[in-house]
């Protein structure tokens, strides 16, 4: 939405010349004919954005729940250890425990001090405009290997993997299914699930552009330490998730056009038209989580 990521000017420019340079040394302003990229990446540590939140949300949460599910756990052992029939009791007490244990784990992986710019990472996915074009007529694989070729120039450029999968082929959905199991179990947050080209259209119109699949652990961030005890996972299942894939669909055909007419060199009005129809349609209640 056009608010800046860093409270550091100094530190902002500092971080875009470094991928400006990594930019030249790949020849990518060279080949594209152009003076200037927008990129889309991820940039890592939350915790230099998000201090205030993982201390005040996250962390406070994960103390308080660990404080006091731990008493609970040690009296209810204390209860067993004179005879105290406890059925179940004892078994959910240390299943809550164990999956606060779990939350804390899984937002510390995504929060490490950043002194200078190199323990920073940004892992760039779509090369979305150059000067005079929109790159949403190439497929998902060329941004990937186009953005590929940063990361040698600089350390905090990483490549993020990806996978091609022939849906109608069985083996192939089998090892797309693995390697996400495995990325997931490492600490990794998950997936993302694009049709090869940017915009697909099936029978009902203009496919979803991405699907987020997130591991199992990630999600504990999102929906709360005990969300994956059965109780909650019928009611977050029941939830449905149309009003956001619209809502998803507007704001991809108002970015694009954004992006369209900025790349055009159009005016900054007609720009910002589709600016504050994407900030219009985020002021939905749509729940965000989704």
């Amino acid at each position: 939405t056009g608010r800046p990521f860093f409270g550091d000017a100094a530190r902002e420019a500092a971080l875009i010349a470094r991928v400006a340079a990594a930019c030249e040394a790949a020849g990518l302003f060279e080949s594209l004919s152009s003076e200037w990229l927008c990129l889309d990446a991820e940039l890592m540590p939350w915790s230099l954005k998000a201090r205030d939140l993982l201390r005040h949300h996250y962390a406070a949460v994960g103390a308080a729940a660990g404080v006091s599910l731990a008493r609970s756990v040690d009296a209810l052992a204390a209860a067993a250890a004179r005879g105290v029939e406890l059925g179940e009791v004892g078994e959910r007490f240390a299943a809550r425990r164990s999956m606060i244990d779990r939350y804390g784990a899984a937002w510390r992986r995504y929060c490490w001090e950043t002194p200078t710019l190199d323990e920073l990472r940004l892992a760039p996915f779509h090369l979305l405009a150059s000067e005079g074009r929109l790159h949403s007529d190439r497929d998902h694989v060329w941004h990937m290997e186009t953005l590929a070729t940063l990361a040698p120039h600089d350390p905090i450029l990483v490549a993020t993997p990806y996978r091609v999968v022939d849906l109608d082929d069985e083996a192939a959905r089998a090892d797309a299914i693995a390697w996400w199991e495995a990325l997931t179990a490492a600490g990794g947050e998950g997936m993302v699930i694009k049709p090869r080209q940017w915009i697909v259209r099936g029978p009902r119109g203009v496919c979803q552009p991405a699907i987020k699949c997130r591991g199992p652990e990630y999600l504990r961030i999102i929906y709360g330490p005990e969300y994956s005890a059965p109780e909650n996972i019928e009611r977050l299942r029941s939830r449905g998730l149309g009003g956001k894939r619209s809502l998803a669909l507007r704001e991809f055909a108002l970015g694009l056009e954004g992006l369209a007419r900025f790349a055009e060199g159009d005016s900054l009005w007609r720009v910002h038209e589709c600016v504050f129809g994407v900030l219009a349609l985020e002021s939905e209640p749509v729940d965000p989580r989704l």
